[in-house]
């Protein structure tokens, strides 16, 4: 593996002779903060050595190399997930491809279902935890220049970009929520009764992403920020009929609100 991602890494760097400072990977429907990035290079997934392809629809799959808030960027317009058949070292891959390029902070969006009953669909919550129970992605042969066989993960989210990020928030006007993040598989959306546990167990929010690539850059110790966009609710009495499409339009309409905390953030740390 080490070899590929070097591999991939050479390949950016000789096309581009770029070097990112802060990574972003968006989620389904977020793509728009690219509108935003005063984009230097950009370039399809299927052009680079050993990258997977997204099949997931609201996801581009394009890497998207320029400058954001001041900073050079590298955002990942399209991710990829567990459920689509990819091993969990091949859906955390481009992580790792960020690293050698020189990636030092770690910007991470999602669309998630709400099961905390004082999230309404909408909302945007900063993790501040989460429980990961997709394959961990460490499982296997630890290569120590990746990182330690052990990494520590007291602290999976960085609380300086944490307090950053609700100072914006709080200067705009808009509500933010802070909570627990619960990784799953998918691809099904969840039946109440797992809804119920995920609450239960002490999650806010539940998602198929995310946690993974988190726990991938905490292994290189490069500091990590995400925010969930809350697209419905698994909140008994509340939990409705949802479909991929409407999950995008929830994520599309938060969108605004999400694009300018990531880049004021970018702006400021």
């Amino acid at each position: 593996m080490l070899q590929q991602i070097k591999e991939s890494a050479n390949f950016i760097k000789d096309i581009t002779r770029f070097s990112p400072d802060i990574g972003i990977i968006l989620g389904t429907g977020l793509g728009g903060l690219v509108s935003e990035i005063e984009i230097e290079f950009s370039i399809p997934y299927n052009e680079i050595p050993h990258f997977p392809l997204s099949t997931v629809e609201g996801h581009s799959g394009r890497l998207i190399l320029g400058k954001l808030g001041g900073k050079t960027v590298i955002a990942m317009q399209g991710r990829f997930h567990f459920y689509e058949g990819y091993s969990i070292e091949k859906v955390t891959f481009p992580v790792r491809v960020m690293k050698f390029l020189g990636v030092k902070k770690l910007i991470v969006s999602n669309a998630s279902g709400g099961v905390n009953p004082n999230y309404e669909v909408g909302d945007l919550m900063i993790l501040e935890d989460h429980i990961c129970l997709i394959p961990n992605p460490l499982i296997g042969v630890n290569l120590d220049e990746l990182g330690p066989r052990f990494p520590d993960m007291s602290q999976p989210y960085d609380h300086n970009m944490i307090k950053i990020a609700e100072q914006i928030a709080s200067d705009n006007n808009l509500p933010i929520q802070k909570g627990v993040y619960v990784a799953l598989t998918g691809p099904t959306l969840e039946t109440p009764a797992e809804y119920k546990y995920m609450r239960i167990i002490g999650g806010d929010t539940v998602g198929m992403s995310t946690a993974p690539e988190v726990i991938i850059a905490r292994h290189m110790d490069i500091p990590c920020f995400a925010i969930s966009v809350i697209t419905d609710l698994g909140v008994e009495g509340k939990i409705k009929k949802i479909t991929h499409e409407e999950i995008q339009k929830v994520s599309e309409y938060a969108e605004p609100k999400l694009t300018l905390i990531i880049k004021e953030l970018i702006s400021k740390i």
